[in-house]
């Protein structure tokens, strides 16, 4: 069973259920971020030096490459996360970069155990931090703004689910990392996802596709730089 946007029919979770399976979904996380590559053969799977720069450098290439004229500039965002960017991480791992709920595999008999990953097209070795803020860029809490609720994609909303805090904290707890300073990596996983919408919706702007339902992403966008805005600019945590 794959669990997408809302629960499936038939599917109901009282408040300490989903928590469960939330919490869950963040343990495994950790536990992929727990593995020794060197052991299992992936020591040449990824280059961590210079991961982080990388990373930052090439989203912000390509968002300005896919910029239409309709489309926020976010050069405060993608400044401010040059200029705040961390430093590599001395402990490096298998990071999946596009963990979500709809990329795992869950019993169907027992909604709390997951027993597959999917889609490692973009799994390499680099900074676990980056890849917890790619998958909280995702995490639409009950109370966001009403904006935010037209980009979920997971039944994060759900009573019982925890917030983006708290799956940070309990990372740190689990995983032994410090998250002190999170904005960062959080801010960072919203603007990639903006470049990621924007991406497709410069496909549809220039009629590389005819697909109506692309034209809707460029107030994705838009409310992602809003969002990432409210990080740079401290009017908005986690």
């Amino acid at each position: 069973m794959i669990l997408r946007r809302d629960l499936p029919p038939g599917l109901a979770l009282s408040p300490p259920q989903a928590r469960d399976l939330f919490e869950r979904f963040l343990d495994v996380l950790v536990e992929l971020h727990s593995i020794d590559y060197h052991k299992i053969g992936l020591e040449n799977f990824g280059k961590p030096e210079g991961y982080v720069r990388r990373q930052v450098e090439g989203w912000s290439k390509r968002y300005r490459a896919a910029r239409t004229p309709d489309a926020p500039d976010f050069e405060g965002v993608m400044a401010w996360l040059a200029e705040q960017m961390a430093a590599d991480t001395d402990r490096p791992t298998l990071v999946h970069n596009d963990y979500r709920l709809d990329n795992l595999v869950i019993e169907p008999h027992e909604p709390f155990r997951i027993i597959g990953v999917l889609d490692w097209e973009m799994a390499t070795v680099g900074d676990p931090l980056l890849d917890l803020g790619n998958t909280l860029a995702y995490w639409i809490e009950k109370d966001d703004p009403p904006e935010a609720h037209l980009l979920r994609n997971m039944p994060t909303h759900i009573e019982g689910a925890p917030t983006r805090q708290e799956l940070i904290v309990r990372y740190g707890e689990k995983s032994g990392r410090d998250v002190t300073h999170f904005d960062f990596y959080y801010c960072f996983g919203v603007f990639r996802l903006a470049v990621i919408a924007q991406q497709i919706y410069y496909r549809f702007y220039h009629g590389q596709t005819k697909d109506e339902r692309f034209a809707a992403l460029i107030h994705g966008v838009q409310v992602l730089e809003k969002t990432a805005r409210g990080i740079v600019e401290q009017k908005r945590n986690f």
